[in-house]
């Protein structure tokens, strides 16, 4: 059936974290999309909703056999029961393993730019940031890998928090590149958190694969976050899982999500991510094909407005990634500016590290009207901009 990605729906004045803004802002900033859920989840939330009681929950076997069949129908990855733990949120389960599985004052490294609350995860845990920066060449990412090398091999270094594909810049990692990455973090005797949310959200003709796929080596050492969350815009619900073959890792991580507090769902995280992987496929593909007619319409349309600027290529999520460098080397302020003086509210990139400060990330989920409207803002913004502080 078709699903009306057209709709724009009023999200003013509901507690929407993206939308607290003023009357007349366009938020294009946070990783939230601006469709409406899927009917399958709206109903089995309904069905919830009908039992008229909502106390402590547990986590039946049909949560596990719903994203086991998921990833093996839709990823060709197979996973066992007994290495899937709920937890409320990627974030959470993030947080806790870095206080679980490393010491205070030990380094953690990332690839940057990165998504930033990794940053946070880190650093309120009282450890150490310890960033590879990846190669920027011709408008393309890639990893350094003897950089990458020379941070995993530091006796400070026991965690990596890996990006699945790779937010903010949209890069579904190859499996030749996961396998070097594989086997580095093998030879440095390096535990991996693969957060691989946005691994439903791979661009039309792109396919990702689980780092933990790569071999059976890699997968001992490797804890994957998943979530339904972005993918069904679904983050407010609080539903994720971890999934860890190796059981000893497995029983230090279920220790620490349960002291934390954070395993435990609320009355509606499980029934809307079993009716998201077992009903949501159908809304899911049409909902591709959406966006890739939106980013489609953001690239042609800056090409037009604004040339200097380029939108690097990407592989998956909605989440544009912008390079301005020829407008400005501060695009915290060029941020600032636009949100001042049009409305438009995106995410200035140097919170993500690494060359980020070049870059703007725009979010493209939301009808084309939407999409529409922002673009028209941001190409009078830059205009502006120009004519004021580059003089």
């Amino acid at each position: 059936m078709p699903f009306d990605f057209d709709q724009i729906i009023d999200r003013r004045a509901t507690n929407a974290y993206k939308w607290d803004v003023g009357a007349d802002e366009l938020p294009m900033w946070v990783a939230d999309m601006d469709f409406a859920t899927a009917p399958a989840i709206v109903n089995a939330i309904a069905r919830r909703l009908e039992q008229g009681a909502f106390g402590y929950n547990t986590v039946p076997e049909s949560f596990r056999e719903s994203i086991i069949r998921w990833w093996r129908t839709r990823h060709q990855y197979t996973m066992e029961k007994e290495w899937i733990l709920y937890c409320t949120g990627v974030v959470p389960a993030i947080s806790s393993i870095v206080r679980k599985m490393t010491e205070i004052g030990d380094d953690v490294v990332v690839l940057a730019p990165v998504y930033n609350i990794f940053y946070n995860s880190i650093l309120n845990n009282d450890r150490k940031v310890s960033a590879s920066g990846l190669r920027y060449e011709d408008g393309n990412y890639a990893i350094d890998f003897a950089d990458l090398e020379e941070k995993l091999a530091r006796s400070t270094v026991s965690l990596f928090i890996f990006c699945n594909p790779h937010n903010p810049i949209g890069k579904v990692w190859d499996r030749q590149t996961l396998e070097r990455v594989a086997e580095l973090c093998i030879k440095h005797d390096v535990l991996v958190v693969s957060d691989e949310i946005h691994c439903d959200l791979t661009h039309i003709g792109h396919k990702y694969t689980p780092f933990a796929s790569v071999s059976e080596a890699i997968a001992e050492r490797t804890i994957t976050c998943v979530a339904p969350t972005k993918t069904f815009n679904i983050a407010g619900l609080q539903t994720a899982a971890i999934v860890i073959p190796n059981k000893e890792i497995r029983a230090r991580v279920d220790r620490g999500i349960n002291t934390d507090e954070v395993a435990e769902p609320n009355s509606f995280a499980i029934q809307a991510a079993e009716a998201a992987f077992d009903e949501g496929e159908g809304w899911l593909e049409e909902l591709r094909e959406y966006l890739e007619q939106n980013r489609k319409l953001l690239v042609g349309s800056l090409k037009r407005l604004v040339p200097e600027v380029h939108v690097v290529e990407a592989e998956a999520t909605y989440l544009a990634w912008i390079d301005c460098a020829a407008i400005t080397d501060d695009t915290q302020e060029l941020c600032a500016f636009i949100r001042e003086r049009t409305g438009l509210y995106l995410s200035e990139g140097n919170i993500f590290g690494g060359n980020g400060s070049r870059f703007v990330r725009w979010n493209y989920a939301c009808p084309k009207a939407l999409l529409a409207d922002g673009i028209r803002r941001f190409g009078e913004g830059v205009a502006l901009y120009r004519k004021e502080k580059c003089r």
